[in-house]
């Protein structure tokens, strides 16, 4: 079962939400295109091998959509891997992310596909998020 999923909206959400996911989180992203990072917090125990392809494919319209080239493309790849797979060193830019282990990183192909755009319009949900005493946006 599936907790939540966070997405960005900028490359300094993006910093802060790499700063503070969880080993149970699954990071979705544009293969190659600037988007937002989608991530799907599991349930401790749970592998990405054991997310329903429905829910992979929500996670994927979401990223899509918030992709100012994606969005416009007929179809993207997406990429998604196991948040503890992320990997960021010194030299990269505010946003950009690189992997520990290619072969953990799950490629797929996304058509835009309006009718599931407009039912996760539809359960939109915005939160203020509660941060670690002494930290500020």
């Amino acid at each position: 079962a599936v907790v939540s999923t966070q997405s960005t909206g900028d490359k300094m959400e993006n910093e802060d939400l790499l700063r503070w996911a969880f080993p149970e989180d699954v990071w979705f992203h544009v293969d190659k295109l600037s988007s937002a990072h989608v991530y799907l917090r599991l349930n401790k125990g749970e592998s990405v091998s054991e997310i329903p392809r429905e829910l992979v494919e929500q996670c994927c319209q979401l990223v899509k959509a918030n992709s100012i080239q994606g969005c416009k493309m007929a179809a993207v790849d997406i990429v998604y891997t196991p948040f503890p797979n992320l990997k960021k060193t010194g030299d990269m830019v505010a946003g950009q992310v690189g992997f520990h282990k290619n072969k953990k990183v799950i490629k797929v192909n996304i058509e835009k596909n309006n009718e599931i755009w407009k039912k996760l319009e539809k359960t939109r949900e915005e939160r203020e998020v509660d941060l670690p005493l002494g930290w500020v946006l």
